[in-house]
């Protein structure tokens, strides 16, 4: 039960699954680099292999994560034209960015299927050119993600309060803020002139 309701502070899953394709899809990038360097080194085929791994298993993570995606795209909330614009960008980029790493990892896993241990010398420089091209287009979709989140404001509760406050329920903003307004003049000291009375008083106090 108490799970549960830790885990109403998420808006979606998108959040969570996106880390793994990240991670994964990243060294996948990173050890088919550095495979080129070393093969004619005995372990040459087991980095392959690893690299092979993450990038399948990225794979499949971008697929749940894309899902998550376009599930966050049409439910979190948005009140202008910027934050709008910027969800389509981050759309565009994730969607082209998803659709090259699947391509490369049904051509390796085809590859593996046909009892092939490594792509030859002239075919393996094209797909890690690839895997370059899509390594930057994945960074640049993530800082685009996370503009959404720490320039836009989206996906974070306290911000979509105030997005759908202002369309529907503004008049309970305004009533919280003015509450807090009271609260903070009340905390304030009594910085006000004496009266009439009182500096008469004090007048002619002064005179005996």
């Amino acid at each position: 039960m108490d799970m549960m309701m830790h885990m109403e502070i998420i808006p979606n899953w998108h959040p969570i699954l996106v880390h793994f394709t990240i991670a994964l899809l990243s060294v996948s990038v990173v050890l088919f680099i550095a495979e080129i360097f070393v093969r004619k080194q005995s372990w040459h085929i087991q980095l392959v292999t690893v690299a092979r791994w993450n990038l399948w298993l990225g794979a499949l993570a971008t697929i749940a994560t894309v899902i998550a995606g376009i599930d966050a795209f049409n439910t979190v909330p948005h009140g202008s034209e910027e934050q709008h614009l910027a969800m389509l960008d981050h759309r565009k980029w994730a969607l082209s960015t998803a659709a090259l790493f699947l391509f490369l990892a049904v051509w390796s896993f085809s590859a593996a299927l046909r009892g092939k241990a490594d792509f030859q010398k002239g075919t393996n420089l094209v797909f890690v050119g690839l895997m370059i091209i899509a390594g930057l287009m994945l960074a640049t979709t993530g800082y685009k993600g996370a503009e959404l989140v720490y320039r836009h404001g989206l996906g974070v509760i306290p911000m979509q309060k105030d997005i759908t406050g202002g369309q529907h329920q503004s008049h309970g903003v305004h009533g919280h803020n003015e509450s807090l307004q009271e609260n903070h003049d009340d905390d304030i000291p009594n910085m006000e002139m004496p009266d009439a009375d009182e500096s008469q008083h004090d007048h002619s106090t002064h005179q005996h």
